[in-house]
C-alpha cells in the first residue's frame, strides 16, 4: 500500500467536494473509475468534511457512519437526523479522522451482504461468489459468522461465465469494477488476495441497490474456505467448481466431522471461539 488509508474502507468512496481535505497520497480517480459499483456516500478527513457529507445524505434518509478500520460488523453506527450526525461526528479525533479518514454512506435495508473474491497463490488462481452469515457475540451484537462460498479455477472472467442471477452477476461486476479502479488509482498496490464484501438492499425510497461495502486485501474471515479450495483443486485436477465455508462461532463446540479446525480456546479479547472451515461440494 503507498498509504495506510488505501487499505481501507476509506477508498470506496469519494470526498465531498473538490476542496475537502485529504491525505497526500488520495487519488480523485478511485471514486471516478467506481462509477455506481459503490452506494452513494463520501468518505473524510476532517470534521468539517464529514459534516457536510452526511447532511447531503440525510436528506435522502438515514446516514451509516463507519470507522475505516473497523472489522467484523464492528464501528458502525446509523443516524437518522443532524443532531445525531453531530453527536457521533464530535466523538472523532481530529488527527485520527485526517490520518484514516470515516466513511458516511446511504443506509440501506432488508440486506444481503454478497463475498466476492479472487486470489493468486502458488502459481494457481481461483474465484468466487458467495454470501456471509451473522452470528452473536459475547456482548449480543451480531457479527460476521462466516461466508459460503462458490469457488472456480480462473479469475473474475471465470465467475462472469457462470449462469446466476442478475443480482449476483451485477455483485460480481461491481467486484470487478473496485478491483479495476484500486490497480488504476493507486498503481503501486500489489494484491494476491481480494476479497470484496458487495451489499443488495433497500435504500429509503424503495429502491433496490448493489454495491461494494468495502474491501479485504488481508488474510480475512473467508481465508480458511479459500485455503480448502486450493487444496481440493490441487488434489483433484479435474474438478472445476467446489464449494466451501467457513464457520465462526462465540462458543467451543465440537465441530462437524471432517470440518479443519483452525481455532478453538478463549480468546483473551472477546472470550470463547470456535472457527474451523468445510468443504460442502
Amino acid at each position: 500500500m503507498p498509504a495506510p488509508f488505501v487499505g481501507t474502507k476509506a477508498i470506496t468512496h469519494g470526498l465531498v467536494d473538490d476542496d475537502a481535505l485529504r491525505p497526500k497520497q488520495w487519488s480523485n480517480d478511485m471514486a471516478r473509475l467506481m462509477g455506481d459499483a459503490a452506494l452513494p456516500g463520501y468518505t473524510a478527513f476532517s470534521h468539517t468534511d464529514a459534516a457536510k457529507a452526511g447532511r447531503l445524505l440525510l436528506a435522502k434518509g438515514p446516514v451509516r457512519i463507519k470507522d475505516v478500520c473497523g472489522k467484523a460488523g464492528l464501528g458502525q453506527i446509523v443516524v437518522d437526523d443532524v443532531e445525531a450526525l453531530d453527536i457521533v461526528l464530535g466523538r472523532e479525533d481530529a488527527l485520527t479522522l485526517a490520518t484514516h479518514g470515516i466513511v458516511l454512506e446511504e443506509n440501506l435495508t432488508d440486506v444481503v451482504t454478497y463475498s466476492v473474491g479472487l486470489i493468486e497463490l502458488a502459481g494457481q488462481t481461483i474465484s468466487y461468489w458467495g454470501s456471509q452469515n451473522l452470528t452473536v457475540d459475547h456482548k449480543g451484537r451480531e457479527v460476521y459468522g462466516g461466508s459460503d462460498l462458490h469457488i472456480v479455477r480462473g479469475g473474475f472472467d471465470a465467475l462472469r461465465k457462470l449462469e446466476l442471477p442478475d443480482n449476483l452477476a451485477r455483485a460480481i461486476d461491481c467486484a470487478a469494477v473496485f478491483d479495476e479502479a484500486a490497480h488504476a488509482a493507486y498503481p503501486g498496490i500489489i494484491l494476491t488476495r481480494r476479497n470484496y464484501d458487495v451489499i443488495e438492499g433497500t435504500d429509503a425510497a424503495g429502491n433496490r441497490q448493489i454495491g461494494v461495502l468495502e474491501q479485504s486485501w488481508r488474510v480475512g474471515g473467508a481465508s480458511g474456505a479459500e485455503i480448502a479450495a486450493f487444496e481440493a483443486f490441487r488434489a483433484e485436477p479435474g474438478t472445476s467448481h467446489v464449494r466451501c465455508s467457513t464457520v465462526e462461532v462465540y462458543e467451543q463446540i465440537t465441530p462437524p466431522v471432517g470440518a479443519v479446525v483452525y481455532y478453538q480456546g478463549v480468546d483473551p479479547v472477546v472470550g470463547a471461539m470456535t472457527k474451523y472451515a468445510m468443504r460442502y461440494a
